[in-house]
């Protein structure tokens, strides 16, 4: 995410500043990503902000998942994150259908060190999942791509969650747009994926008023 992205939450103006001020904060690798993806255009606002960077890093350390699968990788900045923090042995599966995107990920990824940690599968998610073992193995999934598309990929993913996997979900607010019934478009997709979350008894949930919005999902 980058400063043009538009939010469902925005921060008082006393804390814009402090708030991003006591997260860690992007190394010299990173930084160069952000600013790499910024150079793309309005695109770049898909990009997760340095927070989010940070609580995915720290979730993939919390939980000590060996087994990460990501949806929606654009430039990889999240994907550097979760790798960063994946223990010796620990693989995390990228999926995206850009060649474009994901080469400015490859480079971070070699600069950062942790290349040999990521599959990147150019190719429809879901022909990836769908091709996956269907017994419950994955760690942690990280789920970011187009809306519509959201139940089809929890739909594939949850069967594969190990219990007590975690699952991440961005954009679950959709620039606020989520709290109008009529809303259209991605944002409706959105709102009908929060309900179908939330009547999903296979899983326990929280949505989170961070950034854009973030669901976590915990595997009964």
């Amino acid at each position: 995410m980058t400063e043009s992205r538009i939010l469902a939450v925005d921060l008082p103006a006393g804390l814009r500043q402090y708030v991003p001020a006591q997260n860690p904060q992007p190394d010299p690798v990173e930084q160069e990503l952000i600013d790499r993806t910024r150079e793309l255009g309005g695109v770049a606002g898909m990009q997760v902000s340095p927070a989010q960077a940070a609580l995915l890093r720290f979730l993939v350390g919390l939980t000590g998942a060996r087994n990460v699968v990501e949806i929606g990788t654009f430039t990889g900045y999240s994907t550097l994150a979760m790798a960063r923090a994946l223990p010796d042995g620990g693989r995390l599966t990228a999926c995206d259908v850009s060649r474009e995107w994901t080469a400015l990920g490859q480079e971070a990824w070699a600069k950062a060190g942790v290349a040999d940690r990521i599959d990147l599968r150019i190719a429809p998610a879901l022909e990836t999942l769908r091709a996956m073992p269907a017994e419950p193995r994955i760690d942690m999934a990280f789920l970011d791509a187009d809306k519509e598309g959201y139940i089809a990929y929890w739909e594939e993913l949850v069967p594969r969650m190990r219990p007590g996997g975690l699952l991440v979900v961005d954009n679950t607010l959709f620039h606020g747009e989520v709290g109008d019934p009529g809303a259209t478009g991605a944002a409706a997709h959105i709102r009908a994926f929060n309900d179908h979350v939330r009547a999903d008894r296979r899983t326990e949930s929280v949505l989170l008023a961070l950034e854009d919005g973030v669901t976590l999902a915990r595997r009964l």
